[in-house]
């Protein structure tokens, strides 16, 4: 029964590309025209999970490795499974199910306080040895800014911090609040070459201890000091807040506290940056897969969904950046770098492990090529003129 009604939904979804499935009993079907992505499974009960969850399903098999692709071709299983999904003839019960994981999604966003540091861990409390593998010196583990198409990773990285600290019009002696610091190499950077004093905040027990042991390693512990605290915790008043990737973990019925908080913090003439994945298509849902195995909590906004609570907040929307292209360019950098390192990486986890960090970082680079998603930087003032009305002194 299931090996029929997937079978009968393959037919129905692929219209571009083709796939050579290969089921258990031994038995090949083919789908579309030209030339097939390769597809063996091996687990019986794969069609059944296929059916019912697919987005789920899909990355399972592939990581518990119950399903196998010639070549390894994820790229090209991904871009077909895209394709069909973008074109929107899916059966009624694909259909129902969506429109579940969208009737839930407050719930799986829900990220009071002791969720979020949950969340936080899952992810971010691997060691620090895992991440240097893949990601550049600084560890920034956010999108990068390609101002060249030759630029490297550890170039592109430098030249978004640049671009950041220029939105925040920065002079000596201002305090500045960041909002998931990360390893800490944004705060350090900020402190280092534009003498003004920040605080760090992170749920991270791991990245707090890195932070704060670079912080005295650069003897800039008197100037920058990290903490093991939450943003609905914040207290005090900073002429600066930037949060650089760590908004998608807030969850869109926090998005009222959150830029509340950020609107009492800072200061009057204050300039506030934040950057966050978006999408430009109307709201959806976290893939169930990413949600269960990579950011628990997480999402993607459309921009629909998060000028409200900027709005409510009382803050004023000085300029928003759309940056398309950069992240899909990251996410290749990054994936190029695991793959080279891959020694290292397999001395550090198992291979499952692995084939799941691979399925994320191509799910994801797919995600900004083949879908929706964009990377958003909303500048934000109390005061309408008090950051630059025109965006020439970004060039200078």
């Amino acid at each position: 029964m299931w090996t029929r009604a997937l079978l009968a939904l393959l037919r129905r979804a692929i219209r571009s590309g083709a796939l050579d499935l290969t089921l258990p009993d031994g038995s090949l079907h083919r789908f579309g025209a030209g030339d097939p992505v390769q597809v063996t499974l091996h687990d019986p009960g794969l069609p059944r999970r296929l059916i019912l969850n697919p987005q789920l399903a899909l990355g399972e098999g592939y990581v518990e490795g119950g399903l196998t692709i010639a070549g390894d071709d994820l790229h090209g299983l991904l871009r077909l499974i895209i394709a069909a999904s973008e074109a929107g003839d899916l059966p009624l019960a694909q259909r129902l199910a969506a429109r579940g994981r969208r009737a839930i999604k407050g719930l799986r966003q829900f990220n009071p306080l002791a969720i979020s540091r949950r969340n936080v861990a899952h992810h971010y409390d691997l060691s620090e040895a895992f991440y240097r593998t893949f990601l550049d010196p600084d560890l920034q583990y956010t999108c990068a800014y390609f101002r060249d198409p030759a630029d490297d990773l550890d170039t592109a990285q430098q030249a978004k911090m640049d671009h950041v600290a220029t939105k925040l019009c920065l002079r000596p002696g201002l305090t500045v609040l960041e909002i998931g610091c990360g390893w800490g190499g944004f705060a350090l950077q900020l402190a280092a070459r534009h003498g003004v004093r920040v605080t760090g905040i992170t749920l991270s027990e791991v990245q707090l201890a890195s932070a704060r042991a670079q912080a005295q390693a650069v003897g800039l512990a008197d100037r920058v000091q990290f903490l093991l605290q939450d943003y609905r915790a914040i207290t005090g008043v900073y002429d600066r807040i930037v949060s650089i990737g760590m908004m998608e973990h807030v969850g869109v019925p926090h998005y009222p506290r959150y830029f509340r908080t950020i609107a009492r913090s800072l200061a009057a003439d204050g300039i506030a940056l934040v950057h966050v994945i978006g999408r430009t298509s109307p709201p959806g849902v976290l893939s169930p897969w990413f949600h269960k195995y990579i950011f628990p909590g997480g999402y993607a906004p459309a921009l629909s969904e998060v000028l409200p609570a900027v709005e409510a907040s009382g803050l004023r929307m000085a300029d928003v950046e759309v940056w398309r292209g950069h992240y899909a360019r990251t996410l290749q950098a990054w994936q190029a770098r695991f793959a080279t390192n891959l020694p290292q990486v397999r001395a550090l986890q198992d291979d499952r492990f692995v084939r799941m960090w691979r399925y994320y970082l191509i799910s994801a680079e797919l995600s900004f090529t083949d879908m929706h998603q964009v990377v958003f930087q909303m500048q934000l003032a109390h005061n309408l003129l008090t950051a630059p009305t025109t965006r020439d002194y970004l060039s200078r």
